[in-house]
């Protein structure tokens, strides 16, 4: 595109409304619609190139309209995500789909199928924080860039259909030389910084505030980093990690590096007879006196030596030992585990023994490991029972055939066969707790309840955040730009001689009340008229 000289002798780029130096509109000068001071007339690409690809997707971006509307699709995305728990804070060890559907219907269903239970991890979410981050740089440089140029470039004197269509003018004839002098001190001691060229004046303050709006877009920018980088491996972490006393697992989001060994579970409740006076309330409300006073799980924390061997049990190294309260995580490493749950006196281990059904006679007990239970059991003089079917959660579905919702085992039943000298093919027995089927006909033996084990269950929550910083500081950032663009404005007046009349005109980004009262103040030891306010005027007139 060709650049556009003016009178001045300014060279301007293609596009722009006014030239930079001297303000001379380019077009219609015997216009007297008031000049569109936004970005100082300065040429924006978005709005002189629209030829090629590149060109065509700045301008979609560099759309103030595109950055709201994507904006507003971000927030109301966000605000269906949180209509149901996301897949994170559901149990553990559940199908997300069985389980959306099974506690909120077909609409839990249809959000599953939607991939709202994942929201914020989703691709196409993604996409639109990635659109409003591209919307933002594209509309900040668009805009930034020519307003900056136009700034620096601008000139003292300035065309006379410049000051006429500014908001604030007038013309003075009844002035003189000292007046002059007593208002160009007047505008320094305001903070003014004045540049004079031929007897004419601009007094400016205040510029820093134009650049208040990309301030924000900056922090906006870093802020949105730092939110996509939660999703890059090894930056954010936040699993929850359900560990039993007495075992040892990995913790999730170290990659296998670090492992936690539950030692004890300690529960301990307020007693209604020591502690009535301060929570007498509390405690009448629940009935029972069962309010946690204090719920901590005294952990073991190792690191793994050398690699990982698939199949072989990890070397661990012994780290610490540590009783995690509430609000009184472990730490290490940049990681950090919170107790935010429990659950006591799960089932553990169930015993069943080998009867027979008529003579009561006992031919072994049976030790279940309900969280991984062996196959075969030898009870010795030709006496075994094969494990065929584990179901943990035990239900009937639909069909009427077993199955379990969970594996956790909150109601396990199992699928026996017994094998005896004078049962050589075996026996098959469906177990449950309170029911014994015998789904193939009358037996001869059974197994029989003899015993549970359980054990507490700690709820630990695993969170490492390494954009907190990055976060913190694009927040810091556009918080910087809102004082900076709120409570700052651009003013500028400009004082032109033209023959023996004094020309004074204003502009302000904002607060036009303030900058009347201020030329009103700089005026008041002069004979110089104020300008007057042309909008005004005009509302005044009709």
């Amino acid at each position: 595109m060709e650049h556009v000289k003016c009178e001045c002798g300014h060279v301007n780029p293609h596009g722009t409304i006014f030239c930079e130096s001297c303000g001379k509109p380019v077009g219609d000068e015997s216009s007297k619609k008031l000049l569109d001071m936004r970005y100082e007339g300065s040429a924006r690409r978005s709005q002189t190139y629209d030829k090629t690809m590149i060109d065509k997707i700045w301008n979609f971006f560099s759309s103030v309209k595109v950055g709201v509307w994507l904006i507003v699709m971000t927030l109301v995305a966000s605000a269906l995500g949180t209509i149901y728990p996301q897949e994170m804070y559901i149990p553990p060890n559940v199908k997300p789909a069985e389980y959306y559907e099974d506690q909120y219907g077909w609409t839990g269903k249809l959000y599953y199928e939607l991939g709202f239970h994942d929201l914020y991890g989703s691709w196409w979410y993604m996409i639109l924080i990635a659109s409003i981050g591209i919307s933002l740089v594209i509309c900040s440089l668009d805009r930034v860039v020519p307003l900056y140029r136009a700034l620096k470039k601008q000139g003292v004197t300035r065309h006379s259909n410049f000051l006429k269509r500014q908001r604030l003018f007038g013309i003075n004839t009844n002035w003189t030389e000292q007046d002059y002098e007593t208002l160009k001190k007047a505008l320094k001691q305001r903070r003014y910084e004045v540049r004079e060229e031929n007897g004419n004046i601009l007094a400016e303050k205040g510029r820093f505030s134009r650049w208040g709006p990309y301030v924000n877009h900056i922090g906006l920018i870093i802020f949105l980093i730092g939110a996509m980088l939660r999703f890059v491996p090894g930056m954010y972490v936040d699993e929850v990690l359900w560990i039993r006393e007495g075992e040892t697992k990995v913790i999730p989001g170290t990659e296998g590096r670090y492992y936690l060994k539950n030692d004890r579970f300690i529960f301990q409740t307020y007693d209604k007879s020591k502690d009535k006076q301060v929570f007498e309330d509390a405690i009448n409300r629940v009935g029972n006196g069962m309010i946690a006073k204090n719920y901590q799980s005294d952990v073991t924390l190792y690191e793994r030596k050398g690699e990982i061997i698939p199949g072989a049990k990890p070397e661990l190294k012994k780290i610490k030992e540590y009783p995690i309260r509430v609000n009184e995580p472990l730490k290490h490493d940049r990681y950090a585990l919170y107790q935010t749950d429990y659950k006591l006196n799960e089932l553990s281990s169930m015993s069943l023994k080998l009867i027979d059904k008529q003579s009561k006679q006992e031919y072994g007990v049976v030790k279940l490991d309900l969280h991984d239970p062996k196959l075969k059991y030898d009870l010795g003089n030709g006496y075994r029972v094969e494990l065929l079917s584990y179901f943990p959660d035990f239900y009937f579905d639909d069909d009427g055939n077993p199955n379990t919702k969970t594996r956790i085992p909150n109601n396990p039943a199992f699928v026996f066969k017994m094998f005896a000298p004078d049962r050589p093919k075996g026996e098959v027995s469906f177990v449950a707790i309170r029911q014994n089927l015998e789904p193939l006909g009358d037996n001869k033996y059974k197994m029989a309840f003899a015993g549970i084990e359980t054990k507490n269950v700690a709820g630990l929550t695993v969170r490492k955040d390494l954009t907190l910083w990055i976060l913190g500081i694009g927040g810091a950032i556009f918080m910087i730009g809102v004082i900076q663009g709120m409570y700052w404005n651009h003013r500028r007046i400009w004082i032109q001689r033209m023959g023996n009349e004094l020309w004074i005109a204003g502009h302000t980004n904002k607060n036009w009340y303030g900058l009347k009262n201020e030329i009103n103040l700089a005026l008041k030891d002069t004979n110089i008229l104020a300008p007057e306010d042309q909008v005004d005027k005009e509302k005044k007139v009709s």
